[in-house]
């Protein structure tokens, strides 16, 4: 049963049979003849079949959420049967929303310090397909928004609050000046993450507020891309103060606090919502948690 459930879980994050034969190392074949047996074993269709993969029933929806929790608790079980037989090992798998990257190390490097048998897996990922991944038991953790769009079935973490700078030339526009305004970022051409990204979709946002409509000059769904071009001092765009500073901009780049309004939104870790949770996942979120005061007030000093 574990394993038919496996199946529809790799339907689910594949939406294709033939790649989610392959995500669960077993034929195309193989995984249709399981999810057959599941359908007339609960009675019911939970695959709408034709020439390919098109979605599930209402009732194979009802399954979906099922197997999610049913597999997690599978996962969680052999996980704690194992910690306990040789310690909290294992690979930790977890997301960070582009502007939050930099933040990982501050929670993985004292993790690790305190447990060296884990090994980590970390991307950069959108917050809805952080929220997705979770949800589909594809990551263990993510670092994302957490109060301004939908997060699923999750226990959120605050940790920072993200404030925001504009990045420009020290000798161009607003270069020298202490601090600018929303309304007068917004009349300046900008490089900027892509719409898909929830930091781009708040920075739109904030300009629309202070009456400017967002067009940048580039978008990229990279921060590296972005502090490239800054870093020429050809280029401006806008990021939080965190991320600023941890790229160490050069003497010829300035980072100028956006006011008026001050606007921040809060980072936080998320996990899924699970009772037990996994060892692994529950350690993390207790390193976490201790860590968060320091790194608020970090964050805040910048």
């Amino acid at each position: 049963m574990i394993d038919r459930l496996e199946f529809i879980l790799a339907l689910a994050r594949e939406q294709h049979f033939g790649r989610a034969a392959q995500a669960c190392g077993v034929s195309q074949q193989t995984l249709s003849a399981g999810v057959k047996q599941l359908e007339e074993r609960l009675g019911v269709l939970l695959v709408q079949r034709g020439s390919r993969f098109q979605g599930f029933t209402p009732e194979g929806e009802r399954v979906l959420d099922w197997a999610r929790r049913i597999v997690g608790d599978a996962r969680a079980m052999r996980q704690e049967v194992a910690a306990l037989r040789r310690g909290l090992s294992g690979t930790l798998r977890m997301a960070a929303v582009p502007t939050a990257t930099p933040m990982v190390a501050a929670l993985t490097t004292p993790f690790r310090a305190r447990h060296p048998a884990v090994r980590f897996s970390v991307q950069s990922s959108t917050s809805h397909e952080i929220t997705r991944q979770i949800a589909n038991l594809e990551l263990d953790a993510g670092l994302t928004y957490i109060e301004d769009e939908p997060l699923g079935r999750v226990t959120a973490l605050p940790l920072y609050r993200e404030h925001y700078r504009l990045l420009t030339a020290a000798d161009g526009i607003y270069g020298a000046r202490a601090s600018v305004t929303w309304a007068e970022v917004g009349r300046i051409p900008l490089c900027l993450l892509t719409p898909a990204m929830q930091n781009r979709r708040i920075i739109d946002r904030h300009l629309r507020a202070a009456g400017a409509e967002p067009a940048p000059l580039l978008e990229s769904n990279s921060m590296i891309v972005l502090v490239t071009h800054v870093r020429t001092a050809k280029w401006a765009s806008i990021m939080p103060a965190a991320l600023a500073e941890t790229f160490r901009l050069t003497e010829r780049v300035r980072a100028v606090p956006i006011t008026d309004p001050d606007v921040s939104h809060m980072i936080g870790l998320v996990v899924p919502e699970r009772d037990p949770m996994t060892p692994l996942v529950a350690a993390f979120l207790a390193e976490a948690r201790a860590i968060a005061p320091g790194l608020a007030a970090e964050v805040a000093a910048l």
